[in-house]
């Protein structure tokens, strides 16, 4: 095992902050598990630690707290960040209205060395790695890491947007060993210098911090198909986060909503529209960071896509360090493909289980003898095998569900639905999500009883058509699963405005969908437009 070796520089950090701040920080005597100082102006300066915070003053910043520091670093870059030479510190700034700093952020940087070992033979094999992890959690710290380990023996180049891999200053930090490093000039040029390091470097290794746009999406995409490894952070948590964000999904292939014939939706047992991933992946593992000494591990990020969208996600492997620094891997064990999840409206049961307890004949329940077997467990070719009986009448009390379109709907679909006026004569309870979830008596009362709830995600013959067709058996086609995509996809670019980004240019999409999006962002106060021209016309939300 690699010792573990710390290096911070935290005096360079401590000459610039002022002296009562300085010394409430030496005072605390925890400066191996300091994050960062917060200073404020108006409220107390705060230093935030692994676990926890501590007041540092009583007084409130003033204005020339804020010069104090100011005057000692120097200026600020276009992404209002700045640092100090030949260091890993950075000090980010909060500007009024009027441009004025007004806070400041002053995060320490660490050189830790010996901590990439829980993933250096996935560094080493060559594959392209996308680390994903929480902001303060260690990303920046493997990513500096790996560069020095991979630097020994291969050409690496470091894109390094806000100098926090390298250090402030023309001279990179040793910490980075022998890997050349480019800066630069503004956060929205990255995707070009990382062209740029391609073309003119010749590197084998490009490391890349924070790929947040769809540019710099785009220009990893084009590194990856010239043969150069990457690795790399985005934003996000999971692998289903960075799944449903329209800019960066494109890393891990994307996903889009494909129509099957009908042999391939009966070999499969799904409907004949489903997702699908849209093409290969540009990074081939991701790694969850967790915690600091724990993650989940996707070794093939192509299958884990694929499984995710059919409805049966694969196990990540699991990689921790104990107390003892022994590393541990824990491989998932190999799995039986399962049968995929329909891809429609939402069902539960009393007992938790999407295993329908009901039947084409309409009976309320089955035996739950040894000797019996719910159709809706049967494999897809033996129910095939099974002899068609005709459907049976099914009563439904729909609860905050439009009866009049579930009437539609069911005729429709040709399906002896009858809607019935109270509880106690229903076979099956509809309801809408924002019922279900808020615990109404009609909801308790079916779980008593052990009824089927069908949950639908808005009131729409749409929905009810899925509902119905999951009740019966049949088979639909229907684009729900394209529009709830959309619409999860416009969610996160919704939540990263929101979250600071400046903004998000969805998917080229037709007019009805651009609408529902500009409404989605309406909803949210924000600002939305369409460029562009058809049929590549899209939206972009920012804010006002």
């Amino acid at each position: 095992m690699t010792q573990r070796r710390i290096t911070d520089d935290l005096h360079a950090l401590l000459d610039v902050l002022p002296p009562h701040i300085r010394q409430a920080v030496v005072k605390a005597n925890d400066s191996d598990n300091l994050l960062e100082i917060v200073m404020d102006l108006g409220r107390v300066p705060v230093a935030r630690f692994v676990q926890g915070e501590v007041v540092l003053d009583q007084n409130e910043i003033t204005r020339e707290d804020i010069d104090h520091v100011v005057n000692k670093i120097g200026e600020f870059d276009a992404d209002n960040r700045a640092g100090l030479e030949r260091t890993l510190h950075r000090i980010s700034a909060i500007r009024n209205r009027h441009g004025h700093i007004v806070g400041l952020t002053c995060r320490v940087g660490r050189a830790v060395y010996g901590t990439i070992d829980i993933i250096q033979d996935l560094l080493e094999s060559g594959k392209s790695i996308l680390l994903l992890g929480r902001p303060g959690i260690g990303k920046t710290t493997m990513l500096r890491e790996s560069a020095r380990i991979l630097a020994e023996k291969h050409r690496v180049i470091i894109v390094d947007t806000s100098n926090e891999i390298g250090g402030d200053g023309d001279v990179p930090h040793p910490a980075v060993g022998r890997a050349r490093r480019m800066q630069v000039a503004q956060p929205s040029l990255q995707h070009e210098v990382m062209i740029e390091a391609v073309e003119n470097h010749n590197p084998e290794v490009i490391i890349i911090d924070e790929i947040g746009r769809e540019l710099e999406a785009l220009a990893a995409r084009t590194i990856a198909e010239r043969g150069v490894q990457l690795v790399a952070t985005a934003h996000g948590r999971t692998l289903e986060n960075l799944l449903l964000n329209p800019t960066l999904s494109d890393l891990i292939g994307g996903i889009e909503s494909v129509t099957l014939s009908d042999e391939e939706a009966r070999r499969r047992g799904t409907q004949k529209t489903v997702l699908e991933r849209r093409s290969p992946p540009t990074f081939d593992v991701l790694i969850e960071i967790q915690e600091r000494d724990r993650m989940h591990v996707h070794k093939d990020v192509a299958a884990a896509v694929d499984s995710l969208v059919r409805g049966y996600p694969l196990p990540p492997e699991i990689r921790y360090r104990d107390e003892n620094g022994e590393i541990h891997i824990e491989t998932p064990p190999a799995q039986a493909a399962p049968r995929p999840l329909p891809q429609t409206s939402r069902r539960t049961y009393a007992n938790g289980s999407e295993t329908q307890p009901f039947n084409r004949k309409g009976g309320r329940s089955l035996p739950t003898g040894a000797e019996r077997v719910s159709e809706e467990m049967l494999l897809p070719s033996e129910m095939n095998a099974q002899p068609s009986a005709p459907l049976q009448t099914i009563r439904i009390y729909a609860y905050g569900v439009a009866r009049n379109r579930l009437a539609q709907a069911a005729k429709r679909l040709g399906v002896p639905a009858l809607v019935v006026q109270n509880l106690d004569e229903a076979d099956v309870l509809m309801t809408l999500r924002t019922y279900y979830r808020s615990r109404q008596q009609p909801v308790v009362e079916a779980e008593e009883r052990r009824m089927p709830i069908y949950v639908l995600r808005a009131n729409t013959i749409n929905q009810m058509e899925q509902s119905l067709a999951e009740l019966y058996n049949l088979s639909v086609e229907s684009n729900s699963t394209e529009w709830e995509i959309i619409a999860a996809q416009t969610q996160v670019a919704i939540q990263n405005v929101l979250n600071g980004q400046r903004f998000v240019d969805l998917p080229p999409a037709p007019a009805s969908v651009r609408r529902m999006q500009h409404e989605m962002a309406r909803a949210q106060q924000l600002v939305s437009h369409s460029y562009g021209k058809e049929p590549h016309r899209r939206v972009r939300i920012f804010r006002d």
